[in-house]
């Protein structure tokens, strides 16, 4: 199936949406493709949004946890939201959420981050 990845910006917040199946093949151009975006765009925040994310395996975990100590270096944070299932397992059982934020939605994320 692939990944599918859709970077939007609103005001110093990346909004970074995942669809489809992130496995060790997709997670280098991911990481590749996220780093330019948050040097691109000026980012302090970002809110990734797992919601159509069908499959992740550990190099998943692996870029978003490179990408989450890049955030905080610029003294922002990163927020997950609207995440499935089998996805959120992966995540409990990493223990990433003990430090990324899970929010129900993009709306509750960007209110949290103060951009509404």
């Amino acid at each position: 199936m692939g990944l599918n990845v859709q970077f939007t910006t609103k005001e110093n917040v990346l909004l970074v949406r995942l669809s489809g199946e992130l496995d060790h093949h997709a997670s280098e151009q991911l990481k590749k493709e996220w780093q330019l975006a948050i040097k691109e765009h000026g980012v302090k925040h970002v809110i990734l949004n797992l919601e159509d994310l069908s499959f992740m395996d550990s190099s998943g975990l692996g870029v978003f946890l490179g990408r989450y100590k890049e955030i905080m270096q610029l003294g922002g944070e990163m927020v997950v939201c609207s995440i499935s299932p089998a996805v959120k397992r992966l995540f409990d059982m990493s223990g990433l959420f003990k430090i990324i934020r899970l929010e129900e939605s993009e709306e509750y994320a960007l209110l949290r981050l103060g951009v509404a």
